[in-house]
């Protein structure tokens, strides 16, 4: 069936992301790996494994029991490597290869764990509500581990050694501060290869091992911000939102992003009304946004 495409104006979602209706590939179904986000752990995915058991009956359903509640704000390399030594097992067990969802958080530190690992077989990658192109805001939970700081000085604080060590701060992308973000962020500036480094060529090669790149977010998530950089929007100097297509990472192909729109393998959701800690929990949005992917 031929890829449909989502079309909206600026600040909405990028109008290239691609939605396949995937069909079942008949025998049983490949694992799922989930990588839970910030305070959170394996109990909170009990609707969405019950969801994924429910239609695909049989299936692996494998949530990551690693830095769980206040641990998840430990510094994202250092998870990223906990995370890939539980999941090479599973993927050594699974010949035809493994889904992997990453919510909130989990999103980030999927994408790099894809990136650093030269012979992963994951095929679909679904980013659920994630941060990809950084936070920048206000939230709930900006408060509460930072009350003495909000938005607009909290790069004192992230772009410093001490900084860098809270799992939030690796993505902290404070768009008046660029060249402090370019020059001090350990995590998403590397990741996203906005400042050089030497394996740059190898992380792209790498994530693009994968066959579908998934994306998930929408405008009332309350959490993400701005919410579009679940779908790889950002804020420029001026705090316009930017969609995908017109981010320096996608123009240049920093990691793979065009590459994996133009082979078709770059698929989405967007959904208004949806919070951001009620994303893996409605059947709704299990059914229509991550389930033709699981095949």
């Amino acid at each position: 069936m031929p890829p449909s495409r989502l079309a909206v104006g600026r600040g909405g979602v990028p109008r290239l992301l691609l939605l396949l209706v995937l069909g079942c590939a008949g025998g049983a179904y490949r694992p799922v790996v989930i990588i839970h986000g910030l305070f959170d752990s394996p109990s909170d995915f009990r609707h969405l494994r019950a969801f994924i058991n429910e239609s695909h009956p049989g299936t692996e359903v494998t949530v990551l029991d690693l830095f769980d509640r206040g641990a998840s704000l430990r510094p994202l390399w250092l998870q990223v490597e906990g995370f890939r030594r539980a999941l090479a097992p599973i993927m050594a067990n699974a010949a035809d290869g493994v889904h992997l969802l990453g919510y909130s958080q989990g999103g980030l530190i999927s994408r790099a764990l894809l990136a650093t690992t030269p012979d992963h077989n994951v095929r679909s990658f679904i980013s659920l509500a994630a941060p990809q192109m950084g936070q920048y805001g206000d939230t709930a939970y900006l408060q509460w581990l930072f009350p003495r700081h909000m938005k607009s000085n909290l790069y004192r604080l992230c772009y410093t050694p001490l900084g860098q060590g809270v799992s939030i701060c690796n993505y902290w992308n404070d768009p008046h501060h660029r060249d402090l973000y370019l020059n001090s962020s350990d995590f998403l500036a590397p990741l996203n290869d906005e400042r050089m480094h030497p394996n740059a060529s190898e992380w792209k090669r790498n994530l693009l091992r994968i066959q579908n790149l998934v994306l998930i977010g929408g405008p009332d998530d309350g959490v993400i911000t701005p919410w579009q950089s679940s779908l790889f929007g950002f804020y420029d100097a001026n705090e316009t939102v930017r969609d995908m297509e017109e981010q320096e990472v996608f123009v240049r192909d920093t990691f793979g992003l065009r590459t994996l729109l133009l082979r078709g393998a770059l698929g989405g959701c967007a959904v208004p009304g949806v919070a951001h800690t009620a994303w893996h929990s409605l059947r709704p949005i299990f059914e229509r946004c991550i389930r033709p992917w699981l095949t």
